[in-house]
This record gives structure tokens, sequence and C-alpha cells, in this order.
């Protein structure tokens, strides 16, 4: 019969279920998956970055107790981000352990890790639902403070947010003369800084008035691309030097349905995601990892408590790049 003293292995330590936990198949969602985020691990809590006219850059991490980088000019300001922790934890019983085992086919070690990696894999989707969340936050202008409270990136730095009215509505619309204002407010927006393309994440309203626009249907639709359009309006569209992609959100985390946001590509560090250590006495001092798994004994012994936790900040360096499209 397995014994929750079988929790005292190194299996079910902060490092291998760490590693478990990171090798469980998840689900991130598009942002995720385009890789427009640049990720790294800090040790600190908090992430310095300087603002000159509208333009972050990040401060490079220094020693505690050692002294600040000095502000080299009057116009920049030094602010500190702290990261979110971000917890979820699950409650493994005794009776959820005993008769797992089939008589004769494992070891309670592989049966009882097998409940375990089951417990971990919805914590972990979870964690990256929202990690997910973050990042679109992010590309619309929005940070989460460390607690848990969406604060604008425009307001922190004291800069605007740059607006293009698409006009999708009217069919007499040079949308291809919109998509040139919104290159050129790209181009303000980075400085001499070169960028590669605008990419563009589109509210499900505005996807479909894009492409139904008549300009579109006159250009797009009659070359190659318009017999994947036909078959499934779902597809990319490249068109006016952006290419158009369709938001799939949720409920929850969605672009506004009347809305895009449009975003220079090929810019380092444009986004970034920096993971701090997870609040536990053995990571102090340590570079954060994307997330963390640990357990322990509740009180009398009569149940593991599982947790997993992440500690993402995710901020756009440039948020005037970051450029809000709307169907009017």
């Amino acid at each position: 019969m397995p014994s929750l003293n079988i929790f005292q292995d190194d299996a079910f330590s902060l490092a291998s279920l760490t590693a478990a936990v990171q090798n469980v198949p998840y689900q991130p969602g598009r942002i995720g998956q385009s890789g427009i985020f640049s990720e790294d691990g800090i040790n600190t809590l908090d992430v310095y970055v300087e603002s000159e006219n509208g333009v972050l850059q990040l401060v490079p991490v220094g020693q505690r107790g050692t002294p600040a980088k000095p502000i080299a000019h009057e116009t920049r300001v030094a602010r500190s981000f702290r990261v979110p922790h971000l917890p979820v934890d699950d409650l493994l019983t005794a009776d959820s352990i005993l008769g797992v085992r089939s008589f004769g086919a494992e070891s309670e070690l592989e049966t009882v890790a097998k409940v375990v990696a089951k417990r971990l894999a919805p914590m972990r989707n979870s964690l990256e639902y929202t990690l997910e969340s973050h990042r679109l936050a992010a590309i619309m202008g929005t940070y989460y403070s460390a607690q848990g409270a969406a604060v604008s990136l425009f307001d922190e730095f004291g800069v605007t947010q740059q607006t293009v009215a698409m006009a999708l509505g009217t069919d007499s619309t040079k949308v291809r003369a919109r998509c040139l204002e919104l290159l050129e407010k790209t181009e303000d927006a980075l400085g001499g800084l070169s960028f590669t393309g605008v990419h563009a994440y589109c509210g499900k309203d505005f996807w479909t008035k894009l492409i139904e626009h008549p300009a579109l249907k006159d250009t797009v639709l009659n070359t190659a691309m318009a017999a994947s359009l036909r078959e499934d309006p779902r597809q990319v569209v490249e068109y006016g030097g952006v290419t158009w992609e369709r938001y799939r959100g949720t409920s929850a985390v969605k672009v506004p349905d009347a809305e895009a946001f449009a975003f220079p590509v090929g810019v380092p560090d444009l986004f970034i995601t920096r993971f701090a250590p997870a609040d536990y006495v053995e990571t102090v001092g340590t570079i954060g990892q994307r997330i963390y798994a640990k357990q322990w004994n509740t009180e009398g012994d009569k149940a593991i408590k599982l947790e997993a936790q992440m500690n993402p900040l995710n901020i756009c360096t440039r948020p005037r790049a970051s450029i809000k499209l709307t169907t009017n």
C-alpha cells in the first residue's frame, strides 16, 4: 500500500518536481507560440527600466549592496517593476493515493509519480494561460503589478498611446493609405531603429470587416492567398506592409472585438518576459526559472500539498510602438 512517506524520495524534491512540471505538455496560446517575447531569468524580485523620451531601456541587474547605475541625463527616469507572483496549488490526500497501484504492475513510486503528474498538468496549463493573458495585456499597453492590478504603461511613463482609425466600415476607405499611416507611426515610435515588418492581432469584428473590405477583395483575394481565404477565413493576411492575424481568444483573454493592435517585429527586446525566483528558501540568489513545483506534508500528515508557481513580468519596452487600431 502506498505511503505518504514516499514523498521523501528525491523524485519529489523541488528540483525534480520543477523539472517534471516543465516537461508537462501545454498549449501556450498564440503569443507564446510566436516567440515575440524575449525570455530570461533574473535573481531579484524587481526589474529596473530606464525611460528617456518615452523609450524604455532595461537597466542591468546589479549585485545587492553595490552602488546603483547612475542616471546619466536629466531627462532619464529609472523605475522599478516588482515581478508578480502567480501561485496555484492542489491537495493530494491519502485517499487519492490508496489503491491506485494495479497488482504486480508498477512500483509505488512509479504509480504515485503518475498521480502527481496528472495533478501538475492542469496547474501548469492554468499558469501558461495566465502568462498568455499578461503578454496580450503588454501588447495592448498594460502590465500586471505585484498587487495584481493592470497598470497602463503609457500612464506609467507619461507617453500617449498611438492610434489609427482604419475606417473599415466605409467601402471607399483607402486602406493602404491607413496602413501607410500605421507604418509611419511605427517608424516614429522606434526612432532610428530598424524593423523587419509589422504584425497585427485583430479582434473578431475587426478581422471580419478587414477581410470583407473591397480594398482587400480587389487585391489580396486576386492573389494566390485568395484560395486559402475562401476555404478558411481565419488565415493570416498580408496587406499594406502589415501581417494581419485573427487572434483567437476566450471570454477572459481576447483582443477587443472592434480593435486590433499592431507592433513592429525584428526589434530586440521590444517585448520582454523576466522570470523571478520562487519564494522558497532554496531558490534565494538563484536565477528565476519559467515555472516551479513543490510539495510538502499538511498538518497531521493527512495530505500532500502540491504547489506550482510562476513569477513573470511582461512589459513592452517601447509602448508607443504598439499601436491601437479601430474599425471606425
